[in-house]
């Protein structure tokens, strides 16, 4: 009798590299030619794949434009509610403020309960220890009242007894007229209690426990930025009484080091080459005296022409004459106008300045400096060197200029580099971009659904940010030749305004590929992490005024979030600078908060901070309402109550 065959297992489809590898044999025939059914089979397995790349990019931009939403929802409740949420913070993170917002207790493990009130607490709501002539005031009365009825249901002053326990504070608010501020202002000659949101009451009341104490932090050094103005255009030292002053002033406050420009159109003005650097050597051996830190700036821009300004330091002369006969040095905007802020890095490789490229002629400016002042590196005197890469030495097009015409909050104009070889199509940049003070709206690309995300403007966008990406590697390679084992300092601009638009126009025109659904500046920190650089950004002590905001849509704090935490993320070091604008308290420990978060648990911080001044401290204009407080805070000191509101 014969046997019943058996059934076979069906054998596994091969899957990963097995699946690649088996496809690959069969689509050869025994006699080593590809069959014709294999050949079918690799066009679709081609195309499959094709479709399978397209999805991971469709993934990819959804999944960018996921953290462009949660990181403007948590920079929202940091900014408006006060959250002290980490720099990398999770939907944990935003569970356990709100839960502690709501008065439960929340342990690190994750375990959540709420404390049983006090039996005094439970018994009588609000009833506490009152002074004589005083009444309790409840917080069901005060979220009664608004403040426009002010008059009309006012209470006497309730003050808080020194006897009661911190817990008793989540239940019951009591209201204390401060004469030290102005945050609630009364209309009453009297001291009265404001009618105002009790939960709002609550917060200012353990705010003001610990806003100032900045005790156990890290320590970052200050430095200060010299005044334009010391060096005159023949590099000598102008004023020799003028810098001991200033000096003297920064020593008494602890100052940790001094900032100085080293400008180009001064040191190598007349001719090529040839280097004055006498007034800086005179200017260094007075920060010597002191025994302050030096960090210089390589400054390769133009400075002060605008109609503020009450100092001018232009291009070398010899750039300006060759600029005659060769505008193309220079960048061009969409009228052909030329801007002389900067020389383009359409000639970082072209040999056109008198024999030499562009990055040669900063590499030998370089070089000199170093050798000149060889036996202050060597002391360890100069800590530091920032490199200048663009406009205000910022990395960044000069895309917004004043000289131009360009008023905030313009979105600025792309900017043509004339000998960028190769792309002469992409060069001319989009049609209907505006101009300087254009808004979003107004154009075409940058309008919702514009054509900046079409194929020409996602293709022009890159190549535009990739050209200032390759002039600051460029530059930096150099830089790092020519200061071996010296800190290297780049800095980044800040470009707020229109950064709740989806197209992010000005950062666009500045060179930051940054819309909603792109990540703009990491491509920018891979390439200095690379070169082991320091990043240096602009923190905004004050939001913009609302009515600013409304006009914008300027986001300077989400701004900064982004921007830190990518560079945190990279391993990369940050520093700090203040603006021009004077600050008042709230500004003063908003800035200090940004340089160290005390709720961070990786505690990042700043490794150091530049304070600039808009004049000489001697002339007694300090931005800062307290100069030596600010320093204190960022020393790590415990100077609770030591600033002047």
């Amino acid at each position: 009798m014969e046997s019943q065959p058996q059934p076979q297992p069906q054998p596994r489809r091969p899957r990963g590299f097995a699946a690649t590898a088996a496809a690959a044999a069969a689509s050869v025939s025994p006699t080593g030619t590809p069959s014709g059914s294999a050949g079918a089979s690799t066009a679709s397995s081609g195309k499959g794949k094709r479709e399978r790349e397209k999805e991971k990019e469709r993934t990819k931009l959804r999944e960018r434009h996921r953290r462009a939403i949660t990181s403007r929802m948590l920079a929202g409740l940091r900014q408006y509610g006060n959250f002290p949420l980490p720099a990398r913070a999770d939907m944990n993170d935003v569970l356990a403020a709100l839960a502690r917002e709501a008065g439960w207790t929340v342990e690190p493990d994750g375990t959540t309960y709420r404390r049983s009130p006090p039996p005094q607490h439970q018994q009588h709501l609000g009833a506490f220890p009152v002074r004589s002539g005083e009444s309790p005031l409840t917080a069901t009365s005060l979220k009664n009242c608004s403040v426009k009825a002010t008059l009309d249901c006012q209470q006497p002053v309730v003050r808080i007894d020194d006897s009661l326990s911190p817990a008793s504070l989540d239940s019951v608010v009591i209201a204390e007229r401060d004469t030290r501020s102005e945050k609630y202002p009364s209309t009453s000659p009297i001291n009265s209690v404001e009618c105002l949101e009790a939960d709002q009451l609550i917060q200012d009341v353990h705010s003001t426990e610990h806003d100032n104490d900045f005790t156990g932090t890290q320590y970052v050094p200050v430095y200060v930025k010299l005044s334009t103005g010391f060096i005159n255009n023949f590099c000598q030292l102008a004023d020799p009484d003028g810098v001991r002053q200033e000096l003297s002033h920064m020593n008494s406050l602890n100052v940790d080091g001094v900032i100085v420009d080293c400008w180009w159109g001064i040191v190598e003005c007349w001719n090529p080459q040839k280097y004055v650097w006498s007034g800086y050597r005179e200017l260094f051996n007075y920060i010597r005296e002191f025994k302050m830190k030096i960090q210089v700036v390589m400054a390769f821009h133009e400075y002060g022409r605008t109609d503020s300004a009450d100092v001018l330091i232009s291009l070398p002369n010899w750039i300006l004459e060759i600029g005659k006969e060769n505008q193309d040095i220079f960048f061009t905007d969409r009228e052909g106008r030329r801007t002389t802020e900067f020389l383009s890095w359409g000639i970082d490789k072209e040999r056109v300045l008198n024999g030499r490229t562009g990055v040669e002629v900063y590499f030998d400016f370089m070089r000199s400096f170093r050798t000149e002042f060889d036996d202050l590196f060597a002391e360890g005197l100069i800590s530091a060197v920032e490199i200048g890469l663009g406009p205000s030495g910022e990395l960044r097009y000069p895309s917004f200029s004043e000289r131009m015409g360009w008023r905030y909050p313009g979105i600025g104009e792309f900017q043509r580099a004339a000998k960028l070889r190769g792309h002469s199509f992409w060069a001319r940049g989009p049609d209907n971009a505006g101009h300087y003070n254009s808004r979003p709206h107004e154009t075409g690309f940058f309008c919702e659904r514009g054509d900046y995300d079409s194929y020409y403007g996602r293709f022009f966008l890159h190549w535009y940010a990739q050209a200032l990406m390759d002039h600051a590697d460029n530059v930096l390679s150099l830089a790092n030749l020519a200061f071996e084992e010296t800190k290297i300092i780049v800095k980044i601009p800040a470009v707020y305004w229109w950064y709740k638009t989806s197209s992010h126009a000005a950062e666009l025109t500045a060179g930051y590929y940054n819309p909603t659904n792109q990540d703009g500046y990491s491509p920018v920190f891979e390439v200095l992490k690379k070169h082991s650089v320091t990043v240096k950004f602009v923190c905004y002590g004050l939001q913009i005024c609302s009515y600013e905001n409304d006009e914008a849509f300027a986001d300077p704090e989400g701004l900064s979030w982004q921007v830190l935490n990518s560079v945190w993320d990279r391993g990369l070091k940050v520093a700090g600078e203040n603006t021009l604008s004077c600050y008042d308290k709230e500004g003063c420990l908003r800035i200090i908060e940004t340089a160290k978060p005390r709720n961070d648990p990786d505690r990042r911080h700043f490794s150091l901070f530049v304070y600039q001044q808009p004049s000489p401290l001697v002339q007694g204009v300090i931005c800062l309402p307290d100069l030596d407080y600010f320093i204190k805070c960022m020393h790590a000191g415990d100077i609770t109550g030591d600033l002047v509101p």
